[in-house]
């Protein structure tokens, strides 16, 4: 049976041609927009996720990670006297102006970490030293963002905010949704160039002990700090993505594009699939004149429905896989996890599988002597 619907489905090449690069358009686009949606996802929460943070302490009704106000920094000894916080670390996200050699300016986000305990530090790291940033006025830069930042060499110099700013790394890979790159610095550095008062910080990074809870400890926490939020890594995580996606334009514009994408994928492999049946249904009327029962009639149609699905989900993720390899020196990063490549698949198979049943009633209902007419 599979050796005939595998003939039936390669006698008319250019029609297997035809079916096959509409299956592998369509899954190509539903990979790279639902890997453009991911991608999104991902680079709109991405410092929070690389933080190695347990909690969030923030100041109060905070809409999303990069909105933060300073808070005091007695909070943070506060936050130590709870059982269970095994590190309390300041941790500064704001917006400043980064001066081009040119004289024009760019908008970055100064990130400054305790260097220490490496609690929000960049997660990977392509040139220079980590430890380069004790030293006063240095900073670590991404290499997405060196032509937009004007940066051509270690070494360079530029201002933050009137501050001279000596750039001695590379992060890479390290995305900013606000256009805005991140900048890494320490703490101490980001203070300067904020003009922070030293007993000021935007966040209070808390790294929970081995032994207990995250979730108990966040509730003493709140307990003991009732006038700021106080937040599992994972909710402001969530946070900030659902403010991202549902209270911006690029959110809403990016989900109804994965949406989109898929229902549009779905009707084009429909459509092949269902095309590529009915033109082989003089083949099914003579398997009726020949006696085969319907059910046989069925596991043919859905065996070249498979077989048409994985040839072309085959073709569609090494073309998806390239494109998203493509992409990770763009702006824009599509994301394809195994979980998606999996999902795929089901997606492909089931597509294919429906639309061939859809036409399975025409199939099944041909009259056989339609085989004897001219």
């Amino acid at each position: 049976m599979a050796n005939l619907a595998w003939k039936n489905l390669i006698h008319d090449k250019t029609r297997l041609v035809v079916t096959l690069v509409g299956v592998v358009f369509a899954l190509v686009l539903v990979l790279v927009q639902l890997g453009l949606f991911l991608g999104f996802l991902d680079t709109t929460a991405n410092i929070v996720v690389d933080s190695k943070a347990d909690i969030w302490v923030a100041s109060p009704k905070l809409p999303y990670v990069n909105a933060a106000t300073p808070i005091p920094e007695k909070w943070r000894y506060l936050a130590l006297e709870v059982p269970g916080v095994e590190r309390a670390e300041k941790f500064i996200l704001q917006f400043a102006q980064w001066k081009l050699p040119t004289g024009a300016s760019e908008s970055v986000q100064v990130v400054g970490y305790d260097l220490a305990s490496g609690i929000g530090a960049p997660i990977r790291v392509s040139a220079g030293d980590l430890g380069d940033l004790y030293n006063v006025d240095t900073v670590l830069v991404d290499e997405l963002y060196k032509e937009k930042l004007g940066v051509t060499h270690l070494g360079q110099t530029f201002e933050i905010n009137g501050r001279r700013a000596r750039v001695v790394g590379y992060t890479t890979g390290i995305r900013s949704f606000t256009t805005s790159p991140y900048v890494f610095m320490s703490v101490k550095n980001a203070q300067n160039y904020m003009k922070f008062p030293v007993d000021r910080t935007s966040f209070i990074l808390i790294r929970v002990a081995k032994g207990f809870g995250v979730a108990d400890v966040r509730a003493a926490l709140k307990t003991k700090i009732s006038s700021l939020d106080v937040l599992l890594s994972s909710e402001m995580q969530k946070q900030t993505q659902y403010y991202w996606l549902f209270s911006t334009g690029a959110g809403i514009t990016t989900l109804m594009g994965a949406a989109l994408g898929l229902l549009v994928g779905m009707v084009v492999v429909a459509q092949t699939t269902y095309a590529s049946t009915m033109d082989h249904i003089r083949e099914f009327g003579t398997l009726k004149a020949m006696g085969a029962p319907n059910s046989y009639i069925y596991k043919v149609i859905i065996q070249q429905a498979v077989m048409a699905a994985v040839a072309g989900y085959v073709a569609a993720i090494i073309t998806g896989m390239w494109v998203a390899r493509a992409s990770a020196s763009g702006g824009a990063i599509i994301l394809v996890p195994k979980e998606v490549v999996v999902g795929v698949l089901f997606l492909s198979v089931g597509m294919c599988v429906i639309a061939s049943m859809i036409s399975i009633r025409k199939a099944t209902t041909i009259d056989p002597a339609l085989v004897f007419k001219g």
